[in-house]
């Protein structure tokens, strides 16, 4: 079987209540984040480049290359946070497994290409919270049109791992679609 385990996404998301006390708050890193969805097609490798509506964007490594050919399917995503440009391309191995790419992009060519783009987005801020075990969290806490809701993640080494949950998580949603960033950011319609 064909897999490239650095470049394998592992997380379980959980929502969570923000009506109780909010502990990744304090002394957490927080990050300032907007993510624009790409729509289907708009990325292409061509001579070992990938590009968005013919915008070299980055040269992936030998490896990147590879994944690329081999995965059908790529979901990709333009991210600023804290005023920095990342480009992600994700696709779905499994309910809590993804293969993803991720480079830093050039900011101008990114604002060039969401520029009078309505790309579906969400905007929210993102805690970086050590929970039990030394675990990092990531919590977001969204705005704009989904000011309120609040979603935890927290990556594993492999599917199976066992993890101490905070007090505070609530229902589990891994692996539930409608609850993926993008299908809140298409739901919102931006």
């Amino acid at each position: 079987m064909w897999i490239l385990t650095g470049y394998i996404e592992i997380e379980r998301r959980f929502l969570v209540d923000g009506r109780e006390e909010k502990p990744w708050r304090d002394g957490s890193l927080a990050y300032e984040i907007k993510q624009y969805y790409i729509p289907e097609g708009s990325l292409s490798l061509q001579e070992e480049v990938l590009l968005m509506d013919g915008i070299a964007l980055v040269v992936p490594s030998e490896e990147e290359v590879e994944i690329w050919a081999k995965v059908d399917r790529w979901m990709g995503r333009i991210r600023i946070r804290n005023g920095v440009y990342f480009l992600t391309c994700k696709s779905k191995m499994s309910h809590d497994s993804a293969y993803e790419l991720e480079w830093v992009i050039d900011a101008e060519k990114g604002a060039v290409l969401l520029q009078d783009k309505a790309f579906p987005h969400v905007e929210k801020t993102r805690y970086v919270w050590n929970g039990p075990g030394g675990k990092a969290w990531e919590i977001d806490e969204f705005e704009g049109a989904l000011a309120g809701l609040i979603l935890a993640e927290i990556e594993l080494e492999k599917t199976e791992e066992v993890v101490a949950l905070p007090e505070w998580v609530g229902q589990e949603i891994t692996g539930l679609s409608s609850w993926s960033n993008k299908s809140l950011a298409n739901t919102l319609g931006s």
